[in-house]
């Protein structure tokens, strides 16, 4: 398998999906702003939406969208816990988050991260990612991962979504100038997470 992977993007939780399932992918960088690999080559060529993950098989095809691969290496390793199976009330609660994180977390940090083009848009949509960190921090109360005792890719999903944001307890590579600090419970999950061996050996990772 082959990974396309951006430093500091999304792609980040693939990467230590990988590393808890203990499957191989050879991991091409991008440049995400330019849209280029390593050799100068155009990523379009390899992705016509010009984005990160993609994860191409052994078959030769490919797999978008983060949620989708997270899912697919999970279940390639159904003994690792990071995805319950499928038909579970439990799955459909780790689908929950993963619709969650996908459409209110991540597309809320976008207009932050892209702040001039946005332009007035930036107050509204800063809110409205508070208010939803708000409600994580809630959600963790009393629990060490997001869906209780157990990590999941979730969790590898929000912990690359977190890295965006602005605290004194963690170095983003990007800012999208969200404070994160009087969160308690994201607080300790966070520290719980940047603390695992899957998430320190990952070199883009937040540590």
């Amino acid at each position: 398998m082959k990974l396309y992977h951006a430093a500091g993007s999304c792609s980040q939780a693939i990467c230590i999906v990988l590393q808890e399932t203990g499957l191989n992918a050879e991991i091409i960088n991008v440049d995400a702003r330019r849209h280029l690999l390593n050799d100068g080559t155009s990523y379009y060529r390899v992705a016509e939406l010009g984005y990160v993950p993609l994860l191409q098989l052994d078959d030769g095809t490919f797999l978008r969208e983060g949620p989708v691969i997270a899912q697919y290496l999970a279940d390639q390793r159904p003994e690792s816990g990071l995805a319950p199976a499928h038909g579970t009330m439990e799955r459909y609660r780790l689908l929950e988050w993963l619709n969650f994180l996908t459409s209110e977390v991540h597309k809320g940090f976008i207009p932050l991260l892209y702040a001039v083009a946005a332009g007035k848009y930036v107050d509204t949509a800063r809110s409205k990612l508070e208010s939803r960190y708000e409600w994580i921090d809630r959600q963790l109360g009393g629990r060490q991962f997001l869906m209780g005792r157990d990590f999941s890719i979730a969790d590898a999903y929000l912990f690359a979504l977190t890295g965006w944001g602005k605290a004194t307890w963690m170095k983003s590579v990007y800012n999208a100038n969200i404070d994160f600090s009087s969160h308690r419970h994201l607080q300790s999950w966070y520290e719980r997470v940047r603390d695992r061996p899957s998430v320190q050996s990952v070199p883009s990772a937040d540590v």
